[in-house]
């Protein structure tokens, strides 16, 4: 089975919403994996995702349950696809990465998007509602990328 961690700053936003629409697509399209979510930051440890984000998956028919966790050590080893949602994140992950042999498993979002041909997912979080709908563009168009890249067996 396949593993995949979407990964952000505190995991309260971009990837908890990346997590629970992957879980809607792979239930869409019948297929499994482990799909999980993680934040570079400690900041929001424990926490349920940001209810701005919420709401506007939940109109969308994307219900995000996850807790805010920070990425560990063991990350590294255990997921298949580590997807960090913009430079900064990957850049954070490269240098906690435990080997070069590893860091082959980092990803930057938006490489996987068909549509949005732009550097990174924005982080939302100090904006208004028209950020939320634009990360939820950008993260429907990079899953369905990320679910026709990945070869299901």
């Amino acid at each position: 089975m396949k593993k995949i961690l979407f990964v952000c700053l505190g995991n309260i936003c971009r990837s908890a919403a990346a997590e629970s629409i992957m879980i809607n697509r792979l239930k869409g399209e019948n297929l499994e994996a482990e799909v999980d979510s993680a934040g570079t930051g400690a900041w929001h440890v424990g926490e349920q995702a940001d209810p701005r984000m919420r709401e506007h998956s939940l109109e969308r028919g994307y219900e995000v349950t996850s807790i805010s966790r920070q990425v560990a050590t063991n990350d590294f080893f255990y997921f298949d696809y580590i997807v960090a949602m913009d430079e900064q994140n990957l850049q954070d992950l490269k240098q906690r990465c435990p080997s070069p042999d590893l860091a082959k498993k980092l990803y930057l979002s938006t490489d996987f998007c068909e549509f949005h041909k732009i550097k990174g997912v924005p982080d939302p979080y100090y904006g208004g509602s028209q950020g939320f709908e634009q990360v939820l563009d950008i993260l429907e168009d990079l899953t369905e990328g990320l679910l026709k890249k990945l070869e299901w067996s």
